[in-house]
């Protein structure tokens, strides 16, 4: 069976874990560099970029995870900005997706907003909440812009890894777990 982590340093953790088992995943809440040879993909959650990295850093989580290139990852908002190789004004955290992120391009915590996404690769319309949310402002032509409101870039995917601007676990919709799923499943396959 298919094991999926969730980094628990920071962020909305329990409800990312609620939607992979709703999906049938097993969970594993990731605090340790011994949790990162139990799981098949990481999924990596919204909360506060800056923070994360911190307890990246202090749990020695950083430069396994950055030499990891076998590791499906998923990255929600703060998860976004974790992944991205370039952050606008910051230093980059994992750099596995070859993009350009910028912190809070869609307004404060009052600007939040929730919208019916089209998204690439899935059949149904995603429900999507953006909170403080990134964007992405630009993209190595490997990358795939799985989705964008208004022009703004708000999903990619990228080899193994995928990445969104919003909060697709603070919703009921599973299309977008079941996306990274496929993909963890597809990858085990092939490293079969």
């Amino acid at each position: 069976m298919t094991t999926i982590g969730v980094l628990g340093m920071q962020g909305a953790i329990r409800e990312h874990v609620h939607m992979l088992e709703a999906l049938g995943a097993n969970t594993l809440v990731v605090r340790s560099v011994d949790d990162l040879n139990r799981i098949d993909g990481l999924v990596l959650p919204g909360g506060e970029s800056t923070a994360m990295r911190r307890l990246l850093d202090r749990y020695e989580l950083l430069e396994p995870l950055r030499e990891n290139a076998e590791l499906p990852m998923f990255g929600t908002c703060a998860g976004l900005i974790l992944l991205a190789t370039e952050v606008e004004g910051y230093d980059a955290h994992l750099r596995k997706i070859p993009m350009t992120v910028k912190r809070n391009a869609f307004g404060r915590q009052v600007d939040s907003f929730e919208v019916d996404l089209t998204v690439n690769g899935i059949d149904e319309a995603v429900e999507a909440v953006f909170i403080r949310a990134p964007q992405v402002a630009s993209v190595e032509a490997s990358v795939e812009v799985l989705a964008e409101v208004e022009e703004a870039i708000v999903a990619v995917r990228y080899d193994k890894y995928m990445a969104c601007s919003f909060h697709p676990e603070l919703t009921d919709d599973l299309s977008m777990h079941r996306y990274f799923l496929d993909m963890v499943e597809a990858t085990k396959r092939q490293l079969a």
